[in-house]
């Protein structure tokens, strides 16, 4: 059986590849971890293991490399799109593939590692970077402004509930919104629409903007909802 560590801050990406790599049954995850520190103490703690890490968790490399020939480990990258596969391989990397790669790839650039070689994508999956792009553009465009606020959300890790409440509605009219999402993305569950949102850059990258702004309106609500009594409260102490 052979070992398998995932390290990745986005959740849903974690338990979308796990679910993809169980597809074999000589594979086992034995750690799944969200940010550097833990990445560093599992492979630490698993000696012998194959690291499949994101290199958004921008570790610092030479010192990861050094670690994992020390536990007679090999790396995986999982690069973002607009990386280069390569510049892991001449670092020491046994393998690296980019984020949006099918399942498929995955599982086949994992073997190959295991098995002592090196991998990176094909010729040919670097050349369909573009027309994924143009499926990520085609799904974007056709979603409406509240569409993708709630696939920001779903991206996010967010639950109907949640969802609901941050954009001040009810959880039916969510799942009412999620049907429609689903059919214009070709997916069935909330899992597949975050893993296919995450697969196609311009897609990831309007969700991301999407999340971001978001946030930013909650925080000039809470601000402004909390200026009143903050004024009140230090025109009291000054006059005391």
């Amino acid at each position: 059986m052979n070992k398998l560590i995932l390290a990745d801050s986005q959740a849903i990406f974690r338990a979308g590849t796990a679910k993809v790599l169980a597809a074999d049954d000589n594979f086992r995850i034995i750690a799944q971890c969200s940010d550097t520190e833990r990445m560093m103490h599992a492979v630490t703690t698993f000696p012998g293991a194959v690291l499949i890490f994101a290199s958004a968790l921008k570790p610092e490399l030479a010192r990861l490399r050094v670690l994992l020939d020390t536990m007679t480990s090999r790396g995986i990258v999982i690069a973002e799109n607009n990386e280069s596969p390569a510049s892991y391989l001449s670092q020491g990397f046994q393998g690296a593939i980019f984020r949006n790669t099918a399942g498929s790839a995955l599982i086949e650039c994992v073997r190959r590692v295991i098995a002592g070689e090196t991998w990176q994508p094909l010729q040919g999956m670097l050349a369909s970077e573009q027309e994924e792009d143009m499926v990520g553009t085609r799904v974007r465009d056709r979603l409406t402004p509240k569409e993708m606020r709630i696939v920001a959300l779903i991206v996010q890790g967010c639950k109907n509930r949640e969802i609901a409440t941050r954009l001040k509605t009810t959880e039916q009219v969510i799942k009412n919104y999620l049907r429609s999402i689903y059919d214009k993305t070709g997916v069935s569950d909330r899992l597949e629409l975050a893993l296919f949102t995450l697969h196609h850059r311009v897609l990831a990258q309007a969700a991301a903007d999407i999340g971001n702004r978001i946030e930013a309106e909650e925080m000039a609500d809470s601000v402004s909802q909390g200026s009143g009594p903050a004024r009140i409260q230090s025109i009291s102490r000054t006059g005391t």
